[in-house]
C-alpha cells in the first residue's frame, strides 16, 4: 500500500482557486444565488460567505465560519461524483467543518425548506 504524501501549498494553485472562487461569486447558479440571498446578512444569526476556498483545495458554496458549517448545493453533476464528494466532505470534517449537502432542485423548488435545513444544521441538527 502506497502512502499519500502531504502536498505543500502551491501558490499557483491557490491563485487559480482564488480566481475561480471570485468568478463563481460573480456568476452564481440560480440555486446558489437564491440560497445566498436567503441566508445572507446574518438572517440566521451568523454570517455566511459565498464561494470560499478551504483547505487550499476546495471551493465551498456557502460557509458560516463562526459556526464551522459548509453548505454545498449539489446540481446534477454531483450524482456522478459521490466518491469525490465523500472524500471532500471527510477533508472538510478533518478541518473542523460540518457539511450540509442540499440538492439544487430542493433549493429551487422549496427555498423555505432548504433554509430550514440550514437553520437545523446551525442548531447542530443533521448536516
Amino acid at each position: 500500500m502506497q502512502r499519500r504524501r502531504h502536498s505543500r501549498p502551491n501558490p499557483k494553485n491557490e491563485a487559480l482557486l482564488a480566481e475561480r472562487a471570485w468568478c463563481m461569486r460573480r456568476y452564481p447558479t440560480p440555486s446558489e444565488a437564491a440560497l445566498g440571498r436567503a441566508v445572507g446578512g446574518k438572517r440566521l444569526g451568523v454570517a455566511f460567505r459565498r464561494q470560499v476556498v478551504i483547505g487550499g483545495r476546495y471551493i465551498a458554496d456557502l460557509v458560516a465560519p463562526a459556526a464551522k458549517l459548509v453548505v454545498e448545493i449539489d446540481g446534477l453533476v454531483h450524482v456522478q461524483r459521490t466518491t469525490a464528494d465523500a472524500r471532500r466532505d471527510r477533508l472538510l470534517e478533518r478541518l473542523g467543518y460540518r457539511v450540509l449537502r442540499l440538492p439544487a432542485e430542493l433549493v429551487e423548488a422549496d427555498l423555505a425548506g432548504a433554509v430550514e435545513q440550514v437553520r437545523a444544521a446551525l442548531r447542530g441538527g443533521a448536516g
